[in-house]
């Protein structure tokens, strides 16, 4: 390791717009990260409900992936302050591939529960440390485009990623193995990457109250997060259910999930550079509110596969962007130094927010209605688009 692979990055590079071979190798990884986790929490809710597991018992199940995203949280922001993005990054995706290779070893629903534990872990350090090194590099008359890329990035995997499922008729460990080894590859990637570390926040301005600052500045602007992973985890642990129990075969469900990660693609690069021109809060409060109408209406379209791919397309686009949006808000209206500081909360909102769903998804789908999930969808993401009319952004701070 050279010395100036250990100087932090006010002494170089600081402010200064990544390359766009390093941003290619991060969207990588991005990608990876988004196709193992599209492809694990569906492939283990219907794994164990042909165990004949129940669904609330696997909600709480799936429930313990985002319990680890939501742990590292606390943690996170002084490793990646002491050891540089690229080794956070490493660290992550050699703990979420390990633990990946472990899951066919048992059928145990307490091994498998840690095994999610450490997968949380590993896929919130990763995301982590990449996010923040994108957005904190990116120009503010860019950074929307480029959160959008990783956007895309992650809704390329995430939805590539349910079609790991037709492997199983292969062996269990086939998709799991598979998940594994794109890892390595994207492993021996950021090996060759030069490490950089984020700004520190100077004590006298920020203190220890950041994390308050940023609630006074930016509350509206970090739900979104919240919003993204109560539907993310939702879709991908309590849907596979919810198909299970109308009649779909695990191809619908699977070509289903790739549907709404595809809308997410199509609609994620024109609503960031849309956001760029004309704001975030018009574009996050109107997306929103079309997708509560979206999600209302899926449970009318039945069984009808052709009706239900058109629906989840379009609210995979709609609302498929909200986190890297909200990011971008984030990032034009907090300075810089604590921009760390926002990141941290917006990753524990999306733990909270993906605990949350597969819990509450299990849970309504066995005591109140098959349907449940979707209305509940669409609640959350008509009052989010309400409550935006009581934000009033401050002028934007010096950074």
């Amino acid at each position: 390791m050279s010395v100036s692979d250990r100087l932090p990055s006010n002494l170089h590079d600081i402010g200064g717009e990544l390359p766009r071979s390093k941003i290619a190798s991060l969207l990588l990884v991005v990608i990876v990260a988004g196709m193992s986790q599209g492809l694990l929490l569906p492939l283990l809710s219907i794994l164990t409900e042909h165990a004949g597991i129940s669904s609330d018992l696997n909600g709480m199940n799936s429930a313990a992936l985002y319990i680890g995203v939501f742990c590292t949280m606390f943690f996170i922001e002084k490793p990646v302050a002491k050891f540089g993005y690229k080794r956070v990054i490493l660290t992550g995706i050699g703990l979420v591939a390990c633990s990946t290779m472990l899951f066919p070893a048992s059928d145990s629903l307490v091994v498998w529960f840690v095994l999610r534990l450490l997968v949380g872990v590993g896929d919130s350090s990763l995301h982590y440390a990449t996010q923040l090194w994108i957005v904190s590099s990116s120009p503010a008359n860019r950074r929307g485009r480029n959160l959008s890329l990783y956007g895309m990035a992650y809704g390329t995997g995430f939805s590539v990623g349910p079609l790991g499922m037709n492997l199983l008729p292969f062996g269990d460990w086939v998709p799991f193995t598979a998940t594994s080894l794109f890892y390595a590859a994207v492993f021996l990637l950021v090996m060759g990457m030069k490490n950089d570390y984020p700004e520190r926040a100077e004590k006298k301005k920020t203190g220890d109250n950041r994390f308050a600052r940023t609630y006074r500045t930016a509350w509206f602007v970090l739900i979104p997060s919240l919003l993204y992973g109560l539907m993310e985890s939702s879709m991908n642990s309590s849907f596979p259910l919810y198909g299970v129990k109308i009649g779909l075969g695990t191809e619908w469900i699977s070509l289903l999930l790739l549907a709404f990660g595809a809308g997410s693609l199509v609609l994620q690069l024109p609503l960031g550079i849309w956001s760029d021109k004309i704001g975030r809060k018009p574009v996050l409060m109107g997306a929103g509110f079309a997708g509560a109408l979206i999600f209302a209406a899926i449970p009318f379209a039945g069984e009808t596969p052709a009706i239900l791919i058109l629906l989840f397309a379009l609210a995979g686009g709609l609302v498929g962007s909200f986190y890297s949006l909200g990011l971008a808000y984030a990032a034009d209206i907090l300075p810089k130094a604590i921009l760390p500081a926002a990141s941290v909360i917006a990753s524990i909102h999306f733990s909270i927010g993906s605990v949350m769903g597969p819990t509450l998804g299990g849970y309504g789908l066995r005591y109140v209605s098959n349907h449940s999930l979707f209305l509940f969808l669409s609640a959350a993401f008509f009052l989010f688009s309400i409550v935006g009319f009581l934000f009033r952004p401050r002028p934007a701070m010096e950074r």
